[in-house]
């Protein structure tokens, strides 16, 4: 994970479910107009998944189990970088709305077959939870609190609070794995690479996600069916949701969600809040005539590992607007299988000594590029910042993309946040 904004705006999380089907989970958060939305997601969207695929005999024990004031079982165990962000995620507003969400399966009773898209409609089913249960927390806080006592307690500027989250937003990608089989869901414009070997060594790249943004085709016009004709022009401008928001699906971002007169309320009554948010935020979009304009709902897609799947590189927008996918595949590939092992070079015929020795010089390069890195993520970002033209790592151009200071390092790039995730391993 590395930085552009300050203080950075994305967010990653692993974790293994512990009881029922098991399975791992990983996933990369971008926000947007402030770090609070992709915190608070990073933090609970993986339970919410949780408690999406367990079993309603395991929800009931859980359930059981608060009502007699005993121990709640874990539900996952997290995969902890050094480097991640610990900060509160407000816990106890969590758990009740986790709480709810498990009673209401309970209550609701259906369990789907495994074999009838268990895992997607689960996955779309948190994605969408978790969003609304962010909508009405901060919903809840905005009709209970004062400008003054929140003022006061400094709640206002807490990473937590349930309105700041809300009126800042994140994508969201994530990866699903279990028995063999990998489900991405996907929210705005993360992606998900699958790394593929072929017969004869080389490696080819597998996209598993669609961005959702103006680039996309299909994602234009669902947007746009999704409002009157009259509004066909205000709807998307300049390739932003209203001339705003880059991408079309997002958590958080209740200012292309709520009511006009919602909005309207909170603009009003709330400066205390609005102060400590993006100042994108703090008024009402224009053209915001039909909300909401901006959807929770993630793109799922399912597959089964192949013994030519070696590896998938997961990693916000950040990575993908400096290098194509291939290339990504590529070096990650190489990383793997080591270029110490490389084939015999053939010279073709006619080249002069210079051009073998400039030749030879690049691949040395290359192979000490890879064999500097053991962390394949690492090696990406290496060659994202320094690449010198030839695929290797030029010292100088790292060094300086490295040091950019604060205020220019944004115009260069944005925050990268890159996991690969390695397949076909006998724990996986």
């Amino acid at each position: 994970m590395l930085p552009s904004n300050l203080p950075g705006e994305d967010r990653r999380s692993s974790a293994t479910c512990l009881p029922g089907c098991g399975g791992v989970q990983f996933g990369v958060f971008d926000g947007h107009a402030g770090a609070a939305c992709a915190h608070a997601v990073s933090q609970r969207l993986f339970y919410y998944i949780a408690v999406a695929t367990l079993p309603l005999q395991t929800l009931a024990e859980l359930e059981r189990a608060v009502q007699e004031d005993r121990a709640v079982p874990p539900l996952l165990e997290w995969h902890k970088h050094p480097q991640d962000h610990s900060c509160p995620d407000g816990g106890a507003i969590s758990f009740h709305s986790l709480r709810n969400y498990w009673q209401e399966r309970l209550e609701d009773g259906d369990e789907e077959d495994e074999d009838s898209g268990r895992v997607t409609s689960a996955l779309v089913n948190a994605f969408c939870r978790l969003d609304y249960d962010l909508s009405v927390e901060a919903q809840v806080h905005l009709s209970m609190s004062s400008p003054r006592r929140l003022s006061l307690r400094g709640e206002a500027f807490s990473v937590s609070s349930p309105l700041r989250v809300a009126l800042s937003g994140c994508t969201a990608c994530v990866v699903h794995v279990s028995k063999g089989v990998l489900h991405v869901a996907n929210l705005g414009d993360s992606r998900a690479v699958l790394g593929v070997q072929e017969p004869d060594g080389s490696w080819s790249a597998l996209s598993l996600t669609n961005d959702h943004n103006a680039q996309n085709p299909d994602e234009l016009q669902r947007i746009l069916g999704e409002h009157p004709l009259s509004e066909q022009r205000t709807v998307v401008r300049h390739d932003r949701l209203l001339g705003l928001l880059l991408p079309f699906r997002a958590f958080g971002d209740v200012r292309f969600k709520w009511s006009a007169e919602m909005l309207s309320r909170v603009y009003e009554t709330r400066p205390d809040i609005l102060s400590a948010v993006s100042e994108a935020v703090r008024v009402l979009p224009p053209y915001y005539l039909t909300p909401p304009y901006l959807s929770a709902q993630p793109e799922v897609t399912r597959h089964r590992i192949r013994p030519a799947d070696k590896f998938l590189v997961l990693a916000t927008d950040g990575l993908w607007e400096l290098m194509h996918r291939q290339t990504v595949v590529q070096l990650v590939g190489q990383q793997v299988t080591g270029l110490q092992q490389q084939r015999p070079f053939i010279p073709a015929a006619g080249v002069t000594l210079s051009s073998l020795q400039r030749l030879l010089l690049e691949r040395r390069g290359r192979a000490l590029s890879v064999l500097e890195d053991q962390n394949a993520a690492t090696h990406l970002l290496r060659h994202a910042l320094g690449d010198d033209g030839y695929g290797a790592v030029a010292p100088n151009r790292l060094a300086k993309m490295l040091s950019l200071p604060v205020e220019l390092a944004r115009r260069y790039r944005d925050d990268i946040t890159i996991t690969v995730i390695h397949l076909n391993e006998p724990d996986v």
